[in-house]
């Protein structure tokens, strides 16, 4: 018997598919050469700035990495601001994360306007909020930290709250048909599904105020940051790029460090 062979054709993507991904690319092409138009932005422009690179690069370098053991408390402060913030924002996210969560909350006002306000707080840039808190409270950590506190807090009740919205709910129904009352299936439900996640979060979250610390800093918010706005400032140029540098390492073994940490959660 003879068998007849059979050739395996490619899927062709039908015409109409074809028809909106054209439409959609052409409407994307349009829209990005009419803000490049009314923004007068030109890769002309950055083609020719490029050339004033080795100059740039001539101030830069060589970089100073000899006044570590100077930036050193400043740097250590830009650390701890980092973990002041995370720890307060962490801590307040818990509540409102469970009131902005659809499945916790069945009163729709007070889950709107839980919602609204953390949706109020993101956005609000971390540069504006330190500006607004170093013109109250004067320069210093503490503008920075309020700064962060806030801007961290943004990010982690939405992500929280997200989180929670999608935790299997069989058993926090199960426990409220039982009779449990809101803080044990919060502790016994909710709690043991989402900590990974919160866990993974927050590490996440100070990853990022590691480097929103440095540049509240150029705005008189304390930290390293205030330390390399005063370099530039200046004009010593090496000693900037021995800054950025030692920040550079900073935050490359503090992600390092993260990641194991989520790794061994998750």
């Amino acid at each position: 018997m003879n068998l007849s062979s059979k050739t395996n054709t490619p899927n062709m993507l039908p015409a109409k598919v074809k028809m909106r991904m054209t439409a959609i690319f052409i409407a994307v092409l349009g829209f990005y050469l009419f803000s490049s138009y009314k923004t007068d932005a030109s890769f002309l422009e950055l083609i020719s700035g490029l050339g004033n690179m080795p100059l740039l690069l001539e101030e830069f370098f060589p970089p100073n990495l000899s006044l570590f053991s100077k930036i050193w408390p400043s740097l250590a402060e830009t650390i701890q601001m980092a973990i002041i913030a995370t720890t307060i924002a962490a801590m307040l996210c818990v509540p409102l994360s469970l009131l902005a969560a659809n499945n916790i909350v069945t009163n729709k006002y007070l889950y709107n306007t839980v919602r609204f306000l953390l949706n109020l707080l993101r956005t609000i840039p971390d540069m504006v909020l330190a500006i607004v808190f170093v013109s109250l409270f004067g320069l210093g950590v503490l503008p920075g930290i309020l700064a962060l506190i806030v801007f961290s807090l943004g990010i982690l009740a939405k992500l929280i709250s997200e989180t929670i919205e999608s935790i299997d709910t069989n058993p926090l129904d199960a426990m409220r048909a039982s009779g449990a009352n809101s803080v044990q299936m919060i502790s016994f439900s909710v709690v043991p599904q989402v900590l990974p996640q919160f866990s993974s979060f927050v590490l996440y979250v100070f990853e990022i105020n590691i480097r929103a610390s440095v540049v509240l800093g150029l705005v008189g918010a304390g930290g390293i940051g205030q330390v390399l706005n005063n370099q530039l400032s200046i004009r010593a140029y090496p000693n900037a790029m021995g800054i950025i540098i030692i920040i550079f390492i900073l935050v490359i073994i503090i992600e390092f460090i993260s990641n194991k940490i989520r790794e061994a959660i998750i």
